[in-house]
């Protein structure tokens, strides 16, 4: 054995041997490495449709790329308004968790979710030549779903009619776009037992029975409406039922250049309906009117999710880490709520904070507080960028725009973050089994 030989075996049998690992100590790493595995099976959530064998598809389009989409804001412009819209009650901004009121149920109001291609104003202003370089007509309900596709985690599906060279981007009837998510983008959503309270499609309905009250609720009985040009509202049909006092701007917006266009400054020109829930008075006198969205966050039961903050305790004392919370479990929700009222031109966006009187009575429910927000201040808040919100909505549309006359179906796929475009026949959603969420539910249980 050489000199160099022996060294090395002396050393290495010199060498100090390691601690021995406890038994706690090993368990503890096994425990921080599994725990989030362990602590809740990967869930699988179900497609908004049920994709038939016999639809094509026609291309995808990835979060990923959706990421690095970019378009400056563009210009826009109102062509019509209807309906009327009622005063804001400033008592409600008077409401905290020692002083709350009772959610109201409000009954005989009828709230209208009309698509795109049902509506009789898009189609009279379709006909106008004012119109005639319009390409394509959505309502804001439909764009911000699109916009804000990014931070979706349900799946949601949006029909695009392509007729001659423009298109109709439509929603299927009692469809997910219709309901209010509740805690979409937390990583533990609710129940899974259907018939929980908690199950995320009971927590879907509870969130839009309590945003269509509170949008009601917070309104004043005895101040005259502010009437929009066209005071009637185009989708009241001579029920018993009053329609609820909603004021629709529809407005143009000047896209980029449009693919496949000879004129180099020709822009691609969007018509979109829009909602206004609300009017508040100035501060001052002499001050102009505010226009506002009404939207209700809701708080379920704080243990659903990890790190939930008890609203009655905190709400006061750190009202930023409740609305934190709130980002961080509904992001989707806020950034569409964002972006309709950056839509629809309004002033103000009005949250109120809506509990359940017990955890276990999702039938009644209490305002807390409410707080006002400009919905530009509000999208840099919730770190929202706006510029890449519009950067989607034309890669989708240009993508749409480069298919063949027809009707398509945009798919979110309910566990990837892709959205596939099917080709469909035009019958595809006549048949009556294709319902919402409480429907497919009720029939699941008969």
């Amino acid at each position: 054995m050489g000199a160099e030989a022996k060294f090395n075996a002396k050393f290495n049998a010199k060498k100090a041997p390691q601690a021995p690992v406890s038994k706690w100590k090993k368990n503890q790493a096994a425990n921080y490495a599994n725990r989030w595995n362990e602590q809740k099976p990967l869930r699988v959530r179900e497609s908004s449709v049920d994709v038939r064998p016999e639809w094509a598809v026609k291309g995808q389009i990835t979060f990923q790329e959706l990421a690095k989409m970019t378009m400056d804001v563009p210009e826009s412009a109102e062509v019509h308004s209807c309906g009327a819209v009622s005063y804001y009650d400033k008592a409600y901004d008077r409401c905290t968790p020692k002083s709350d009121k009772p959610l109201e149920r409000i009954e005989g109001r009828a709230f209208y979710k009309v698509s795109t291609s049902d509506d009789p104003v898009i189609a009279r202003l379709h006909d106008e030549p004012a119109n005639a370089n319009v390409r394509v007509f959505a309502t804001d309900a439909i764009l911000a779903v699109l916009m804000a596709a990014g931070r979706s985690s349900y799946s949601w599906d949006i029909i695009v009619n392509r007729v001659g060279d423009k298109l109709f981007l439509d929603k299927r009837v009692d469809c997910p776009i219709d309901y209010v998510t509740c805690n979409e983008t937390a990583h533990d959503t609710g129940d899974e037992e259907k018939d929980s309270m908690n199950h995320p499609v009971k927590l879907m309905q509870e969130a839009t029975f309590i945003n269509q009250n509170f949008s009601q609720q917070v309104l004043s009985k005895t101040d005259a409406p502010l009437e929009f040009a066209e005071k009637k509202n185009p989708f009241a049909d001579g029920s018993d039922e009053v329609p609820a006092p909603v004021g629709y701007k529809y407005r143009v917006f000047k896209l980029g250049k449009a693919p496949k266009v000879g004129d180099a400054d020709s822009r691609l020109q969007l018509l979109c309906r829009t909602e206004v829930d609300g009017v508040m008075k100035g501060k001052n006198e002499g001050d102009d009117d505010l226009l506002m969205r009404l939207y209700a966050l809701n708080e379920a039961d704080a243990k659903l999710v990890a790190g939930g903050i008890d609203w009655r305790q905190k709400l006061e004392s750190q009202r930023g880490a409740v609305l934190a919370t709130e980002l961080k479990n509904n992001s989707n929700k806020l950034a569409k709520w964002t972006l309709q009222a950056m839509l629809a031109g309004v002033d103000l966006i009005k949250l109120g904070y809506v509990s359940r009187n017990h955890v276990r009575d999702s039938f009644n429910h209490v305002i807390l507080g409410t707080q006002s927000y400009k919905p530009k201040e509000f999208a840099t808040h919730i770190n929202l960028n706006v510029n890449n919100a519009w950067g989607i909505l034309k890669a989708i549309i240009d993508l749409c725009l480069q298919l063949e006359e027809g009707r398509f179906l945009l798919l979110k796929d309910p566990n990837k973050p892709v959205i596939r475009f099917y080709s469909i026949p035009q019958d595809a959603f006549e048949e009556p089994e294709e319902m919402g969420p409480e429907d497919g539910e009720e029939e699941e249980e008969d």
